[in-house]
């Protein structure tokens, strides 16, 4: 048995539609899931198979493989984590399939089958109205997603109460769209998701350092500059070198003093071995 519930990607601040597909076969029980996932998405096994633990469901002894469709599209985050669970529940029979179908769903799993809050559930719910679709979302996040406007908006708080809400037994309040506050500060880098390298080379450019290259050049030819006011530059080769100067820009060149006392004691000839084991001779002298 097959089943599909609809959810999102996010790529910048675009959402893109993710179909999720779940098809239980026979054989020896394990649980896959393929469609260039991140290790979050990977790691939604242990908490789906908590989650439904905790509410008194299990998995079937059954060869489970989960789909994130397009498959040539990279995903990542852990709101895949109820769209999963609800395909699940969906395979097996635990909930209608076909009132699945109206709904886009985003939210991360407990171990003990609450809903919490991830990211991006405004851009979900703006993709799930332009389809003429509702939003299955966490309660933390059922304000956030009125804001998207007329749509169906169920935030359930966990498991139990959103599979009672989709049978009809106990039905979800519907959210009421929360006001913004302005906030306190401007802009923060924290908020920025990504972009390591732009968001340090800011901080440090914020911070006085390091100074950009027109700056540098700027600085060099300063200092260029004092240097030949100073005279360095104008000397020629022959006074610099009787200064003890060196370099374009006059750089005294480290001068190693001789004692005359050493230089007056004659240096003997260089020995080499004859031979013959025990005799020296002195070298012969060059040409």
């Amino acid at each position: 048995m097959a089943a599909t519930v609809a959810t999102v990607a996010y790529l910048g601040l675009e959402a893109r539609p993710v179909e999720v597909q779940v098809q239980l076969t026979s054989g020896v029980p394990r649980f896959t899931i393929v469609g260039l996932p991140d290790n979050a998405i990977r790691e939604s096994r242990e908490r789906v198979r908590a989650a439904l633990a905790a509410i008194g469901l299990a998995l079937p002894p059954k060869v489970i493989t989960v789909n994130l469709s397009p498959a040539d599209l990279p995903k990542e985050g852990s709101h895949y984590d109820l769209p999963i669970a609800l395909c699940l529940l969906a395979a097996i029979g635990a909930t209608d399939a076909e009132t699945l179908s109206h709904y886009v769903a985003v939210g991360e799993l407990c171990l003990d089958g609450r809903i919490t809050a991830s990211p991006g559930v405004l851009l979900a719910a703006l993709h799930a109205s332009s389809l003429d679709k509702g939003l299955v979302c966490p309660a933390a996040q059922g304000s956030e997603a009125s804001w998207a406007g007329e749509l169906d908006v169920i935030a359930a708080p966990d498991l139990l109460a959103l599979l009672a809400h989709l049978k009809g037994t106990s039905l979800v309040a519907a959210p009421v769209p929360a006001e913004a506050e302005p906030p306190d500060g401007g802009p923060d880098l924290a908020q920025v998701k990504g972009q390591e390298v732009a968001k340090r080379g800011a901080g440090d450019r914020g911070g006085g350092w390091p100074q950009p290259a027109h700056e540098r050049a700027s600085r060099r030819w300063q200092v260029a500059a004092r240097r030949m006011s100073s005279g360095h530059s104008a000397a020629t080769p022959a006074e610099r070198s009787a200064r003890g100067l060196d370099g374009r820009f006059g750089r005294r060149r480290a001068w190693r003093r001789q004692d005359p006392a050493q230089a007056a004691v004659p240096v003997a000839p260089p020995q080499r071995l004859d031979a013959r084991p025990g005799r020296r001779r002195p070298a012969s002298p060059p040409g």
